[in-house]
């Protein structure tokens, strides 16, 4: 019965943390996009593609920064997101050749999308592949300098 117990407890903590993965690696990662990007046109909100992966510790931090107090109001009133699985270096490359290459210095990366596909943002020096070393003052501030940079394309 002890076994029992040990093993469903076990089972239930993968599936738990499971589904708090931030990254869906099935997920049809141009199809995301383009329906953010036609959102953007709605809503006149750029889109911000989110590169990373589950593996990536601060790919994780950065994701539960990001659902938290001002990152999330911040976050949420400027930008359609979208998180783009790239596993180990080896999904959706072409997607992010397509945006300059941004996880070329690590990820998590980010690049900021007008509602017509244009680049008015990308991480080039692996600006956010230390995030969970950075405070969430630091990641509000990093975006709070995108807001600005972007909000007159």
């Amino acid at each position: 019965m002890r076994q029992l117990l040990l093993m469903l407890t076990l089972a239930l903590t993968v599936l738990s943390s499971a589904a708090s993965l931030p990254y869906d690696e099935a997920a049809d990662a141009k199809s995301a996009v383009r329906l953010a990007l036609g959102t953007a046109k709605t809503d006149q909100r750029p889109v911000l593609v989110i590169f990373g992966a589950n593996w990536c510790e601060d790919c994780r931090a950065l994701d539960q920064a990001l659902k938290r107090g001002k990152n999330a109001e911040q976050i949420a009133g400027a930008f359609n997101v979208v998180k783009v699985d790239v596993g180990n270096f080896n999904r959706n490359l072409d997607l992010v050749q397509g945006y300059g290459n941004p996880i070329k210095k690590g990820i998590p990366a980010a690049v900021v999308l007008s509602a017509d596909n244009q680049v008015l943002y990308a991480t080039r020096a692996g600006e956010l592949a230390d995030a969970r070393r950075m405070s969430e003052t630091g990641i509000f501030d990093f975006f709070q300098a995108i807001v600005h940079t972007t909000a007159h394309p």
